[in-house]
């Protein structure tokens, strides 16, 4: 049984209720839905509380299950909710917001950067993406200035749906050479940046993101380093 997917239709919500359907042998909590995400596409599952009637259970992060099932961990072992109990879930706010930063400043960096993405990481300081680049930017500096300046237009994040079968017929929507779409439920999920001729990035993601770039604040690069024969690591840092 698959369990909705709160973060998906609002990733603002910070508290919601849910029901409990089973725990797993290794004493995970699976709700009928789920407010955290679950880890995936670099981005780490979310951590918070489950508060019940006479309980509390601190979340760790949280993971994905067979047949799309959402899997809270305890941060340690306690007290779980029992099967069928109302619970009330409690995102910690401001990490997840910070992953929602800096993804999105990471899908950014592959517009001043349009290069085919070998890997990526997600933090709630910092992220990366390591690019097919056989040789460094000749300056950092410069590529810095282009990513601020996207995000200082402050451009509307939206999403939109497409059939697997229209994906499939646009592949270049595809960046990411080591991460594939999330496919099976006959529908792909698009996170747009900017709008009509403001348009600057379109690809399939099923992350969090914030609504608009203005709210990833300045950033800069870290250093960047080769890893391996052709690619390069580069590492987006938020301000503050």
């Amino acid at each position: 049984m698959s369990t909705r997917q709160l973060f998906m239709e609002d990733a603002y919500r910070k508290s919601a209720p849910a029901t409990v359907l089973r725990l797993t042998d290794e004493g995970g909590v699976v709700l009928d839905a789920s407010l955290f995400y679950a880890q995936g596409g670099g981005q780490p599952g979310d951590s918070g509380t489950l508060d019940w009637d006479g309980g509390r259970l601190t979340v760790a992060t949280t993971v994905k299950g067979e047949t799309g099932e959402i899997i809270l961990v305890p941060a340690e072992p306690a007290g779980l909710p029992p099967v069928g109990a109302t619970v009330e879930q409690r995102l910690d706010w401001d990490r997840r917001f910070a992953h929602m930063r800096v993804h999105t400043a990471l899908h950014l960096l592959s517009v001043v950067i349009p290069l085919p993405v070998t890997g990526g990481a997600i933090g709630a300081e910092k992220g990366r993406l390591d690019f097919d680049m056989p040789e460094a930017p000749d300056d950092k500096l410069i590529v810095q200035g282009q990513l601020n300046a996207l995000i200082d237009r402050d451009l509307p994040v939206t999403e939109e749906w497409i059939t697997d079968e229209e994906l499939d017929a646009n592949p270049g929507l595809v960046k990411t050479m080591s991460v594939q779409p999330p496919r099976g439920s006959g529908r792909v999920r698009l996170v747009r940046i900017g709008e009509g001729k403001g348009q600057v990035d379109l690809q399939p993601c099923g992350g969090t993101h914030v609504k608009s770039t203005g709210e990833i604040g300045k950033v800069t690069l870290g250093k960047i380093e080769k890893k391996g024969r052709q690619n390069r690591r580069v590492s987006v840092i938020l301000a503050e």
